[in-house]
């Protein structure tokens, strides 16, 4: 829906949303482990049930997008198949069966006047999500924030805005079948910026804001809100092949951290080889690349070795793709290739491939990202690979969370004091 409204319909929408939301926080903090991971498993059911309805909502949005000239990168993120839906279950279904960290006791102390403190973890209360045109992070969002008690506002990208609501009324009657609020996931259904906007500015009623998409989101947001953000960040991912790197290994790394999804955040955007080691390994490597069809853009050492090769620019170092195109960069050291990621890269994931474990180990200690790999693809960079059931997203910030979001990154804390009459003289 992108409806006009007056700033006074704008607000008076929001608010309500915001109170419902409010009101399923509270219902929300009573419910026990089982009735949550109960729910939960309802939910992933209901998905899968509801596929062919899900399908055809996506197949409205998909239609729209290439009509209006959707990067095939972005279609890839928008696009949903009977597989995508059953990964989404069954990331609930793995939500469902980690532990619950709410309650959780971090630590536990005793002062010298008797004072008992404990530092349990609680949850946020809620929580405002606002993301692109990829629908499978409304069931990913609501799954992580449904089992750490936290009620969900999601505001979704136009793009996808048929998707969404099919799941998220999917969602919505599985809880309702279970006894639960069905506000404790809500989702804007207003397209207008107008209404994305005054959304930033919701502090009342929303306690964390965490933008998930493009760089231009992102950056929108985080200069917008009034509300706590989370900033999770766009992906300029590097590979370096150091000069001991195993090419029969190097090959296929970079194939999949390049190829295996283009628009994803955590595919291979840049690629550094060491001199020692280009001319044996940039022809195999251009030969595998350009059999996937990717843009090589090199500079002139990369060229002489690929000669379809583009040249390569400094606007290209920075750049998130998202597409079939790779910027490749020769260098003569392992320390030139720190120094050449921790200027371009975003601060999402970086790897090296080396069989020198003392590079490795240099590698992994200045190379400033959230996820620092050696010998292992880019692409592991995700909450379900980690193991976290599904993640929120993935932070590029220091404070508070960083890398894959899962449970616990959707949790605060909370002092509880005991006492025995005690008064602070």
């Amino acid at each position: 829906m992108e409806t006009k409204l007056t700033d006074r319909e704008i607000n008076e929408y929001l608010t309500n949303l915001g109170r419902q939301a409010q009101a399923a926080k509270t219902a929300l903090q009573s419910l026990g482990t089982d009735q949550k991971n109960q729910a939960l498993g309802r939910a992933a059911k209901a998905l899968v049930q509801e596929t062919d309805r899900i399908l055809s909502a996506n197949e409205k949005d998909y239609v729209r997008a290439r009509e209006n000239g959707m990067a095939e990168g972005l279609l890839d993120r928008l696009k949903l198949t009977d597989k995508r839906i059953e990964a989404m279950a069954e990331g609930l279904e793995q939500i469902a069966g980690l532990t619950d960290p709410v309650g959780e006791v971090m630590e536990t102390f005793d002062r010298p006047n008797g004072l008992h403190i404990k530092k349990v973890r609680v949850p946020m209360g809620v929580i405002g999500i606002i993301y692109e045109a990829r629908p499978n992070v409304t069931a990913d969002a609501f799954g992580l924030c449904f089992k750490t008690g936290n009620a969900v506002i999601l505001k979704g990208g136009k793009d996808a805005f048929y998707s969404n609501q099919a799941i998220t009324n999917v969602i919505r009657d599985a809880l309702a079948v279970e006894g639960i609020d069905r506000n404790a996931v809500l989702l804007i259904e207003n397209n207008d910026r107008a209404v994305t906007k005054a959304f930033m500015k919701l502090k009342e009623y929303v306690d964390v804001l965490i933008p998930r998409g493009g760089a231009g989101l992102i950056r929108s947001v985080v200069e917008n809100s009034t509300i706590p953000v989370i900033e999770t960040g766009t992906g300029n991912c590097h590979i370096y092949i150091d000069e001991t790197a195993d090419p029969e290994k190097a090959v296929p790394i970079v194939i999949n951290a390049k190829t295996q999804r283009i628009g994803v955040c955590n595919a291979c955007e840049s690629l550094l080889v060491h001199r020692k080691i280009a001319n044996r390994i940039l022809p195999v490597l251009g030969k595998a690349l350009l059999e996937k069809q990717v843009e090589i853009r090199g500079d002139e050492i990369v060229r002489s070795q690929i000669p379809q090769a583009a040249a390569v620019t400094e606007e290209d170092y920075g750049k998130e793709y998202l597409d079939l195109i790779l910027s490749v960069k020769t260098v003569d050291s392992l320390e030139e290739a720190i120094a050449h990621i921790n200027k371009y890269n975003t601060g999402h994931s970086d790897a090296i491939l080396t069989q020198d474990q003392e590079s490795a180990k240099k590698f992994l200690r200045e190379v400033d990202a959230a996820c620092v790999y050696v010998n292992a693809s880019t692409r592991f960079t995700d909450g379900f690979e980690f193991g976290f059931g599904a993640e929120i997203g993935i932070s590029t910030q220091k404070l508070h969370a960083r890398g894959p979001m899962g449970l616990k990154e959707l949790t605060s804390y909370k002092y509880q004091i005991t006492g025995d009459g005690q008064v602070r003289p």
